[in-house]
């Protein structure tokens, strides 16, 4: 691994493969690199510090810590930063939970062309928190997200088509874009689309689809994936749910 850097004008002349070196480095003595880093003043570094923070990786988790690297990365326009910032604000990492804050920072991150960005202000707004609901300004917010590949985008939208809310109900456009969410690597979308699939007969697409949920999916997805598909006529759907709910701690008799 390379020395510390001297100076930000040093680097500034780093590679991406000096950043990846570090990165993949051992996690404590990666995390003191970063930490000397961020303390130049280097935006990224200072994103990743505030991440790794969050997470305990080669430090003790500090979310209050976390969250002001956050906000330096943030105030030099940083988009990642400013998003992890309206992250903080939204689930009360290192303050008090504020979707008002929270919607504030995700506005100027999806401003600024993050795809990210655009999905949690999206969330914000069609669902009224932090700001007032409006479906239909979340909806074109998730487009562009989803028109720079943001899987969990294209999901979102294909709940819009399948309720036929803001836009007419579709189920084709809903198959669509459950497909991209899916091959983007969302497990809802993945869920969805082997639902879809599962409905037109195509059984073992479905099949294929469901295994890959659980891979992703968070422990209350599963749970709540888990339970539905308890409730299949299909004995291959079942054992699916049933590894999820065994993988979530639940127990379930299967017929």
């Amino acid at each position: 691994m390379r020395s510390f850097p001297e100076s930000a004008h040093e680097l500034a002349s780093w590679t991406s493969t000096d950043w990846q070196t570090v990165i993949a480095g051992e996690p404590e003595a990666s995390a003191q690199w970063m930490l000397h880093c961020a303390r130049l003043g280097h935006a990224d570094a200072q994103t990743i510090l505030g991440q790794w923070l969050l997470n305990g990786h080669g430090l003790d988790r500090d979310p209050v810590g976390a969250l002001a690297w956050f906000l330096k990365a943030a105030a030099q326009g940083h988009p990642m930063g400013i998003n992890m910032a309206g992250r903080c604000f939204e689930n009360g990492w290192g303050a008090s939970e504020d979707c008002a804050a929270a919607a504030h920072w995700y506005r100027q991150a999806a401003a600024k062309g993050l795809d990210a960005g655009m999905y949690n202000y999206a969330n914000l707004l069609a669902t009224g928190q932090g700001v007032p609901q409006d479906a239909a300004e979340a909806l074109q917010w998730y487009r562009k997200a989803a028109a720079l590949g943001h899987a969990k985008s294209m999901t979102k939208i294909g709940f819009f088509y399948e309720d036929g809310r803001v836009v007419a109900q579709d189920a084709a456009a809903a198959f669509s874009w459950f497909e991209g969410g899916a091959r983007g690597g969302d497990f809802r979308g993945q869920y969805n689309y082997a639902s879809m699939l599962a409905a037109r007969g195509r059984m073992d697409e479905a099949l294929e689809w469901l295994h890959k949920v659980p891979l992703t999916a968070t422990p209350g997805f599963k749970r709540l994936a888990g339970e539905q598909l308890q409730h299949s006529p299909h004995p291959a759907f079942r054992a699916v749910g049933q590894q999820m709910l065994d993988a979530h701690g639940t127990s379930t008799a299967t017929a």
